[in-house]
């Protein structure tokens, strides 16, 4: 790769402020919030791939905030003050996304989420369906509905899913277009004069006391003032010591689906599969439970053990008699942990991560990233 020019060093790597690894939904919320905060700010947003690698543009489009069954393995491990207070902050954030870019611009719907229990999960729906009041009066006051989680018949449903025997609704939840979504962000950010340069791979940094120098794997250094690290499931890489690992989840889009009989999101098994409608196709992803350690990677691919788990799912459950085609598959890196609280973290005056977002990141990202970006301004070593 050849170095670069004069030209490109006094345009594009010149009297850097902040530059941000990453270009999804945390690294761009944080960019337009500086911009919002300090409009002189030289802004740069570097993203390794050609469009936004990880998760951002590369999930199922869920606006959801927590399933009933989710809610009930978190309250085994944490304070009940510490799980809602997550879920209100994956509300908010779904809000905050909405208002910042639009609902239209989005493509929200707001279908609701439901959540399936098969005859096998007999004691799980139960332990669901009893919890369901106590949940019910914790989350009026975030979502204002006096009752956000309903059981459902599932013969009253009309979805024509196989060997279904139990069905929570969440009216609070609805799902959205990622690939419009972090459009939108890309357009809201350059319009408040972001620079994001693609296809540059951060391979090291050092951190100084009061500039940041980037090594790329093409050999090119360059400095900024301060910087935040957004690249959550590609963040060991750059900082091994942060809590965070990666976790691959493997997707698949149908063809379309004739008279396609449900709308709206659906999780199955606490979450580790969950599908929807997009298009009159069926977008289903997960299995991941299948084989964690395989599956906790950054690199992309497919596995057979877990696209054949996919198919059969859809063969066996959600279309059941109903001949489809699969059109597309993809991967996505997520950024988990032991925890699920997010790391928003100053490391250095002039340093911050907002990483691990645990397959939440549409509903958290643009809370996160304004944070951040409070975070950093704080810790800004001078006055501009």
């Amino acid at each position: 790769m050849p170095s670069p020019s004069y030209w490109e060093r006094e345009t594009f790597f010149k009297d850097l402020d902040v530059v941000i690894l990453g270009s999804g939904i945390v690294g761009l919320s944080a960019a337009i919030r500086l911009k919002e905060l300090e409009p002189r700010l030289n802004v740069t947003v570097v993203e390794r791939g050609a469009l936004p690698l990880g998760a951002s543009t590369r999930n199922a489009g869920f606006a959801c905030f927590g399933s009933a069954s989710e809610l009930l393995d978190d309250l085994e491990t944490q304070p009940e003050a510490a799980v809602f207070e997550l879920v209100e902050r994956r509300f908010r954030g779904l809000e905050n996304l909405k208002r910042l870019l639009g609902a239209g611009k989005i493509r929200y719907e707001h279908l609701g989420g439901y959540e399936l229990f098969r005859t096998g999960e007999k004691a799980r729906f139960e332990a669901c369906a009893g919890a369901l009041s106590r949940f019910n009066a914790q989350l009026k006051g975030i979502t204002g509905l006096s009752e956000t989680y309903q059981i459902l018949d599932p013969a009253d449903t009309g979805f024509g899913f196989a060997d279904v025997r139990g069905v929570i609704f969440n009216r609070g939840e609805g799902q959205l277009h990622t690939g419009r979504m972090v459009d939108a962000l890309l357009e809201k950010a350059r319009a408040a004069g972001v620079r994001v340069i693609t296809g540059l791979l951060i391979q090291a940094f050092h951190a100084g006391p009061d500039r940041i120098t980037f090594e790329t794997a093409d050999g090119w250094t360059f400095e900024s003032r301060m910087m935040l690290l957004a690249a959550n499931g590609f963040a060991a890489r750059l900082m091994p010591e942060l809590a965070v690992r990666p976790a691959r989840n493997q997707v698949l889009v149908t063809k379309p689906v004739p008279g396609l009989k449900f709308k709206g999101s659906f999780h199955y098994d606490r979450g580790y599969y969950y599908f929807r409608d997009i298009d009159g196709r069926v977008l289903l992803g997960g299995g991941r439970c299948l084989d964690i350690e395989g599956e906790t990677t950054d690199q992309f691919g497919t596995t057979d053990r877990i696209s054949n788990a996919l198919t059969g799912l859809l063969q066996e459950m959600i279309l059941p008699g109903t001949p489809f085609e699969i059109d597309t598959w993809w991967s996505g890196i997520m950024g988990m942990g032991d925890e699920k609280k997010p790391i928003i973290r100053k490391l250095a005056p002039n340093l911050a991560a907002a990483v691990r977002f645990g397959g939440m990141g549409v509903a958290i990202g643009t809370l996160a990233g304004a944070e951040a970006a409070e975070m950093l301004l704080d810790a800004a070593i001078s006055p501009l």
